[in-house]
């Protein structure tokens, strides 16, 4: 495939970051001895990710915003484009030595995004995906997968956790949900969820209480996918709402109607 300028620089930006969170990943079981030693090492680990994303795209665009999770807000002279960045999304899987985390990031016009690219170091699998240019994962094209009926559909989800999260509500979900569906997972990376939709893996997903840098890459990847991704008030506002939910036409739409319900 022949890729823009525009998406060989948030390439490269993420494969670059990708190599820096690797290295670390790999002295992730060392510091497992002790109980401190861990999470510092990985917060320190997202931070110097997002410092080399920062570093990459300010180089290459100049004029770009970003909204970073780490860093937050920093405004560009291009009011109209923000970069979007999750240096690591999937901390916890991180630090436990689980390999499913990613960088995330998107290019955002006018407050839509418009380009996203979702990126596993481990298994180094790149999706991809640009406005009218179609998603694609190492080079070849994805799409959603076909299947219409939730009964033979697995679903993906992200639950509450400590401190975070309605789980009586996610309860009531997941239980009108369960017995109508053919499997349900939780990964623990939000980003990854929305990729592996758009290549077919899961045929749907839906979570709540997600911040726009979990999402903004998906959604791209998604639509670009020929898949259907909104909030879960069925409207566009999910980076505002920070609440989503992803499928095929049909999957999404009984997705929907049943955690709405519930």
């Amino acid at each position: 495939m022949i890729r823009s300028p525009l998406m060989t620089v948030m390439v490269q930006a993420v494969r670059k970051a990708g190599r820096s969170l690797v290295r670390d990943f790999g002295e992730v079981e060392n510091l497992q001895v002790s109980l401190k030693g861990p999470a510092d090492f990985v917060s320190n680990a997202d931070r110097k990710a997002e410092r080399i994303l920062h570093d990459e795209l300010a180089k290459a665009r100049p004029a770009f915003g970003f909204l970073m999770e780490e860093s937050g807000e920093v405004d560009g002279t291009d009011t109209a484009h923000r970069w979007i960045i999750d240096p690591l999304d999937g901390t916890t899987n991180f630090l436990h030595g689980i390999p499913l985390f990613c960088v995330s990031l998107a290019l955002a016009r006018d407050g839509v995004p418009v380009a996203g690219v979702v990126y596993n170091p481990v298994t180094d699998e790149l999706f991809i995906a640009e406005k009218g240019a179609g998603a694609f994962m190492n080079d070849r094209r994805i799409r959603v997968a076909a299947r219409r009926n939730l009964a033979d559909s697995v679903i993906s989800c992200g639950m509450p956790h400590m401190g975070r999260g309605d789980l009586g509500r996610f309860a009531r979900e997941y239980g009108a949900l369960a017995p109508k569906v053919a499997g349900l997972r939780r990964t623990g990376s939000a980003a990854l969820d929305l990729a592996w939709v758009a290549a077919g893996r899961f045929d749907g997903f839906w979570e709540r209480d997600l911040s726009a840098w979990d999402m903004a890459a998906g959604i791209v990847l998604i639509r670009e996918a020929g898949g259907y991704v909104s909030d879960l008030d069925d409207g566009d506002k999910i980076l505002d709402k920070g609440h989503v939910v992803a499928g095929n036409e049909f999957i999404r739409r009984d997705l929907l109607a049943i955690v709405r319900a519930a």
